[in-house]
């Protein structure tokens, strides 16, 4: 299957050679988090009872197909849209450490007008052109990202100790929702140069309305885990409607 996306071909599956992030993950309220995206049809995961799990990211994308450009998400971990409504907590937790739960990314701001068009025509990524200043290098991770001169976030993560396993191929649901339709893209990930720790963050956020949306959920606050990653390589398939 191929794509024609500004007057250029993307043939699937897309593949991400090198990449590099950083990110957060919170503790957040679930009925708030469910609000948030209902209109998804999707389901939050609820790691412990009433608490959900945002995550946010900064993606320096060096070498792919969809070319170099710089990423911020907002993600939420939910069921997959195949579990059955009467799932336990104890449920989302197998789920969540087997695999086979999603993530529905939420926002995706980028920087890149190919990207962009790529991203909401073929998956439905609800990418948005925005103003990034980042800092991948060094053992602090830096990122800012505005959009239409208001500021979003400000995330620095602080160095953690290396992951056992760096290198394996890991797959993930990954969910979006544009137009009304949502959809469900089977996203391929190997990881190098994983590093984690508990805290490890500091966020703040801005006037824009996502960070409104964020300050919903009662962040800033401390982060669960903090991750760094040296190189992402990822390949993404076609996104099905659900």
């Amino acid at each position: 299957m191929s794509y024609t996306i500004l007057g250029k071909t993307v043939e699937m599956p897309v593949e991400v050679r090198t990449a590099s992030a950083f990110m957060a993950m919170f503790s957040v309220p679930s009925v708030t988090a469910q609000s948030i995206i209902n209109h998804t049809g999707l389901t939050v995961l609820q790691f412990r009872p009433g608490r959900a799990l945002c995550g946010l990211v900064f993606v320096d994308y060096v070498d792919g197909d969809l070319g170099p450009y710089n990423e911020f998400g907002v993600t939420y971990m939910v069921r997959s849209h195949t579990a059955p409504p009467e799932i336990s907590v104890l449920g989302d937790l197998r789920a969540l450490t087997s695999g086979t739960a999603g993530a529905l990314i939420h926002e995706l701001p980028v920087d890149g007008e190919f990207t962009k068009a790529a991203g909401r025509e073929i998956w439905g990524f609800p990418k948005v052109m925005a103003e990034f200043d980042t800092e991948h290098v060094g053992s602090v991770k830096r990122g800012s990202v505005s959009h239409d001169g208001r500021l979003i976030a400000q995330l620095s993560v602080k160095p953690g100790v290396s992951v056992p396993g760096s290198g394996a191929n890991m797959s993930l649901a990954a969910y979006s929702h544009l137009d009304g339709v949502t959809r469900c893209t089977s996203w391929d990930m190997a990881p190098t140069g994983v590093k984690s720790r508990p805290g490890g963050a500091e966020l703040q956020l801005g006037t824009h309305p996502m960070a409104a949306e964020l300050r919903r959920l009662g962040l800033p606050k401390r982060a669960l885990m903090t991750t760094t990653i040296t190189n992402l390589a990822m390949t993404f398939g076609e996104a099905t409607t659900i």
